[in-house]
């Protein structure tokens, strides 16, 4: 075909002809481009369809969650305006006591913090107790006897008809609880549910001063309704009561918020995985156009122009897009029907997964777009060959001049930004992770280029021929080393970051070390119960560390503003919470360890003279917009208190210890209403089960925590989050095995003709193996190595910029992760340079690529 009849055929048809036929030729290594963003773009589909499906699911239920179709709670007995407002609603259909309480198990000699709910009337109004047996939910409340929580009767070892004390009163089983409206999986683990009929509550003797009571009303609404003018009339007036309006709604929304921001981060994480594929997509690009540079000339002479021969190989790489983004999208639908047994702890209803399509069309776009943009720059080098390039030796692809380069990367930049923003919807957060990504890749990459430069610089020339030979090979031409270390130390970053994180969350909960640390603390105890408590804690050889006193108030007027004029003031910015919460406080003399005195001075005690100095944390100031000086009317039982802010203190909310928003100084307190926290140290699990079954047994109505149980629980908590997460990390492994494969098959012709002229030197095919053994060893343990050392030092700096602790690190990434990655890596390697060993010389000899 000559110039002039190859430059009329400038048609989309011929360029996707001569696309397709260079792309069926090299068939195998545009698969291998396609599957390292089809696992990216799998995660990312499959995060987003089941977070799709969960907000559907829980709009759904949210009535079965709830119960009702919204209730009214109060953390005390509804005062007689609430009680009109229930009756005006036309009264609740079904109504709840709950409280945390110990329970007794006189069959295992145990007891146990439980939560009580003690249930009246048509409830719940939708979804259902689910017990075993089935009739228990109907049953228990004509019997008299108690729903205990399934788990907790597997844990003891319990059988209906078994009994539970709970208080003054010993109920009989009558089934197991599997699920109820209002509980969770990760609450029922803290203290698990326990239904007793309503009518014997009272008879339990736990009603006390102190209790942390919630009574809840719960509605039935008519079909027309409206759920949020009601919440907008009724809730106000509630609020100046001390009660609260709840539809399904709000539980709808809240819910939806909680998993919808834990899906955010998942994304986030899948995200990274598709990144890492980009960039295995970019560097194997730059080596397969290098390899095409002899064709785009050759091309070029036949009359084809620069944006012919251009759009023959940014097809290719489009139809791959599109071809990953289609496989991706469908692997990532199947793949989220997983989650609902991944994630079946934290999910307080059964999910039902359905096709969503706009994470579907999603995905197939980023297939497109993500690979296009990373393959641009190598792309380019087509645009700027040479017809001459068929005539000279040449194996780097012309460079782009630098505004073409800019412009690239400034997109790639502005792409990436864009998506996580519009996954965290808060462009501070997505910056900052573009900015963190930016920096991890750079730090790596910059390690890989330091690393060649270094084996440059100090070759250890005295080394054996296959030590020698290894390294040589990590900076030969179209070598994939800064690629590799890339894909693998970020995958061995993601998974080694959330096992350091689990440690500074953990050092964050664990007890203060030494003797004088408590970890029994035991609730309620009222102030003729005190002498009492400490009479059985003492004989047993235990130390009685503290005695707290407690005194329960609400914030009657701010800055001399009453409260129901703020919550009026729709330009307050006030907190909400301040205005409405029923605040525990105590009164001491000093300040303890978990406390820092950050404004002010200290009062130790109160001389009667003015306004009672009192002491705030520092959360507490922001949130009720007071400082120093500023006048606060406390409501103490219906006694008004006008107190003073002398002192801010910043607190420590995850030291294991008893920490108080307010702190009035000695002299003020000492005569009112209060009840006392008591703290001690048990030596072991016996001693501290041995001393909750006495004071439960002497005094019903105190709960006990046991905080090395706590901790346990929250090391159960936070490894079943790490096992989700680390779940999504491994696709960022499975990319860098993926990349891995794609750059050897991808270098092949340059390894096999390596091999042959090692092998006409003399070299045998087991010192061949040896050298490319030597060399996924030295990118694995590079890799995974500095993956660990990066995320190592983040983790620093996150403990103590962040958490404001130190933490030991945990020793899995080094023992497991760094050596299990690094066999990966040689595994993968060895397996694809077994055909650079079986290629015959004569490949190579007349320049034949397989």
């Amino acid at each position: 075909m000559n110039k002039e009849g190859l430059t009329k055929k400038t048609g989309i048809l011929w360029v996707a002809l001569m696309a397709y036929r260079d792309g069926r030729a090299s068939s195998r290594r545009l698969i291998l481009f396609m599957a390292a963003i089809v696992l990216g773009i799998m995660a990312v589909v499959a995060i987003q369809s089941f977070s799709a499906n969960l907000k559907e699911n829980i709009s759904l239920q949210s009535k079965s969650l709830m119960g009702a179709d919204f209730l009214i709670d109060s953390n005390q007995f509804p005062t007689d305006r609430v009680l009109g407002i229930i009756d005006s609603l036309g009264g609740s259909d079904g109504m709840e006591v709950n409280f945390a309480s110990m329970a007794a198990f006189p069959k295992a000699d145990a007891t146990k913090l439980v939560r009580v709910r003690g249930i009246a009337g048509d409830f719940p109004i939708y979804g259902a107790l689910e017990t075993e047996p089935l009739d228990a939910a109907i049953n228990y409340s004509r019997e008299g006897s108690a729903l205990v929580d399934a788990t907790a009767m597997l844990q003891y070892n319990l059988r209906v008809g078994d009994s539970v004390k709970i208080g003054e009163m010993t109920f009989a089983i009558g089934g197991a609880l599997k699920s109820a409206p209002g509980s969770t999986a990760i609450s029922s683990s803290v203290a698990p549910p326990v239904i007793i009929p309503y009518e014997y509550v009272e008879q339990t003797g736990l009603l006390q001063m102190g209790s942390r009571l919630e009574y809840n009303y719960y509605f039935k609404a008519d079909e027309d309704t409206d759920l949020l003018a009601l919440d907008e009339k009724v809730d106000p007036i509630l609020d100046a009561e001390n009660a609260d309006l709840d539809s399904h709604l709000d539980t709808s929304r809240r819910l939806g918020r909680r998993y919808d921001n834990f899906g955010k981060f998942l994304n986030l994480v899948a995200f990274i995985a598709l990144l890492l594929g980009c960039v295995g997509i970019a560097s194997s690009v730059n080596i397969y156009i290098r390899e095409k540079l002899k064709s785009v000339a050759i091309l070029k002479c036949m009359g084809a122009t620069r944006k012919q021969s251009f759009y023959i190989f940014l097809f290719q790489i489009a139809a791959m897009g599109f071809i990953g983004g289609v496989i991706g999208a469908l692997g990532g639908v199947l793949l989220q029907q997983l989650f609902p047994y991944i994630l079946q702890d934290f999910l307080p209803f059964e999910v039902t997964i359905s096709w969503v399509w706009p994470p579907i069309l999603q995905g197939i776009l980023l297939g497109i777009s993500m690979s296009v943009l990373f393959a641009l720059l190598p792309l380019l080098g087509t645009w700027f060959v040479s017809p001459l390039q068929v005539l000279r030796i040449q194996e780097h692809a012309p460079k782009p001049p630098r505004p073409f380069l800019i412009l690239i990367l400034s997109s790639i930049m502005l792409f990436v930004f864009l998506f996580s923003l519009s996954l965290l919807e808060n462009w501070r957060y997505a910056l900052s992770f573009v900015l963190g990504i930016m920096v991890t890749f750079a730090i790596l990459s910059g390690i890989a280029g330091l690393f060649m430069w270094g084996i440059k610089k100090y070759f250890p020339s005295s080394w054996g021929f296959c030590a020698r030979q290894s390294l040589l090979s990590l900076f030969r031409p179209q070598n994939q080393t800064r690629t590799l270390i890339l894909a693998v130390g970020v995958g061995t970053f993601l998974i080694s970051t959330l096992y350091f994180t689990k440690d500074i969350l953990l050092a964050k909960a664990q007890l203060e070390p030494g003797a004088n640390s408590p970890n029994i603390i035991v609730l309620d105890v009222q102030s003729d119960q005190q002498e009492g408590v400490t009479g059985l804690i003492e004989p047993k050889g235990l130390a009685v560390m503290d005695n707290i006193p407690i005194v329960t108030m609400r914030v009657q007027e701010l800055k001399g503003r009453p409260v129901n004029e703020i919550r009026l003031d729709t330009t307050s910015t006030i907190n909400g919470w301040i205005l409405s919460h029923e605040f525990r406080v105590t009164y001491r003399d000093s300040l303890i360890a978990s406390e820092t005195l950050l404004e002010g001075d200290w009062v130790t005690e109160y001389n009667g003279n003015g306004p009672i100095p009192i002491s705030l944390a520092y959360n507490v100031a922001q949130d009720a917009e007071v400082g120093l000086g500023d006048a606060i009317t406390f409501n103490v039982q219906g006694v008004l208190m006008e107190t003073v802010v002398k002192s801010i203190r910043e607190v420590d909310w995850g030291r294991m210890q008893l920490n108080f928003s307010i702190v009035f100084p000695k002299g003020v307190l000492e005569q009112a209403p209060k009840f006392h926290v008591i703290t001690t140290s048990a030596k072991d699990e016996a001693s501290s089960a041995e001393l909750q079954r006495d004071l439960v047994s002497s005094f019903p109505n105190l709960s006990i925590i046991d905080l090395r149980q706590v901790i346990n629980l929250i090391e159960d908590i936070l490894d079943k989050i790490s096992w989700v997460i680390n779940f999504m990390a491994f696709f960022s492994i499975l990319t860098g095995i993926i990349v891995l494969i794609g750059a050897v098959r991808t270098s092949k012709y340059q390894r096999i003709r390596e091999s042959v002229l090692l092998r006409t030197l003399g070299a045998k095919g087991r010192q061949i193996l040896k050298i490319a053994a030597l060399e996924y060893l030295y990118l694995g343990i590079l890799g995974s190595g500095f993956g660990i050392l990066l995320s190592l030092l983040g983790s620093e700096l996150l403990a103590y910029f962040v958490f404001e602790t130190g933490f030991t690190p945990s020793v899995i990434p080094f023992v497991v992760v760094l050596p299990g990655i690094t066999a990966l890596v040689l595994g993968i390697g060895l397996l694809n340079s077994t055909a650079v060993l079986n290629s015959p010389p004569l490949q190579v000899l007349r320049k034949e690529k397989p």
